[in-house]
């Protein structure tokens, strides 16, 4: 088996994500669910202060900055590096004046100033592929011939765009999307996830991937967000087989075992 994947646990700091909206708004709460997370096995610790489902509520850049200081700031001196996932300039910005390690940006950072800003930072930048590059997915169709181009497309002009700006080429990482961001049909994530090899040896970049809970799989299954715990285990262990370097997930700990009894049967 190859080299196992850094885990990024996700903890969203929000009222109104699809899987768990409301859980872990007050800081306590996702202060505490990231220590259990680290505990669990994660290798990096995801706040997110806004959701992008295609039913989320927009958030003012102070309000999300609001939601996010407590917890960076209880969470800095622990055991794991800290990634921000947010859309807004405003937000991003002030993430990396805060020395975060990493940030993620379901836009894929077309701001110039974010570039500009990306470039004089060490940070590392989650670059993610969406078929609207808004802040919000939405329900619209795309087969997967039309995602998959989608994405070399994508990539192909937002990593030039990014290394035109000064940002450090090593420090970039794709993400092709998942679920909504790739349009309803469960057929063009599944396409992708298909194809995460063939991404990480077109662009020789990390690849980055977050199939967690999301929509595709509740189709594919017909369980509800609470019960595609199994489907999302799956979905992650064939990422892994694919290569993946990092893995963006609600269950650090089942994907850490998943992870360690591949390991263990694979030669």
């Amino acid at each position: 088996m190859s080299e196992s994947p850094q885990i990024v646990a996700i903890v969203n700091v929000t009222e109104d994500s699809f899987s768990d909206g409301g859980r872990f708004l007050e800081s306590e709460a996702a202060i505490a669910h990231a220590r259990k997370l680290a505990d669990d096995g994660a290798d990096w610790t995801e706040l997110g202060p806004a959701s992008s489902h295609p039913d989320a509520n927009p958030v003012t850049a102070e309000n999300q900055i609001r939601r996010l200081e407590p917890v960076i700031a209880a969470l800095r001196e622990g055991p794991l590096p800290l990634s921000v996932d947010a859309t807004t300039p405003e937000v991003l910005a002030w993430a990396l004046d805060a020395g975060i390690e990493m940030v993620n940006d379901v836009r894929g950072f077309p701001d110039p100033a974010i570039q500009e800003r990306l470039a004089s930072s060490k940070a590392r930048a989650v670059v993610v592929h969406s078929l609207l590059g808004e802040e919000r997915a939405r329900r619209d169709d795309a087969s997967p011939a039309h995602v998959l181009s989608s994405i070399d497309r994508f990539f192909d002009r937002r990593l030039a765009e990014l290394v035109a700006a000064g940002v450090d080429e090593s420090r970039l990482i794709v993400d092709p999307g998942m679920g909504f961001f790739l349009g309803r049909d469960p057929k063009a994530s599944i396409a992708v996830l298909r194809g995460l090899g063939a991404l990480r040896e077109r662009f020789g970049r990390p690849v980055f991937v977050s199939v967690s809970r999301k929509s595709f799989l509740r189709v594919v299954t017909g369980r509800g967000v609470e019960d595609v715990g199994a489907a999302t285990l799956a979905a992650e262990l064939y990422a892994v087989r694919q290569g993946v370097d990092y893995i963006r997930t609600h269950d650090a700990g089942a994907l850490r075992d998943g992870i360690a009894i591949s390991g263990a049967i694979t030669p």
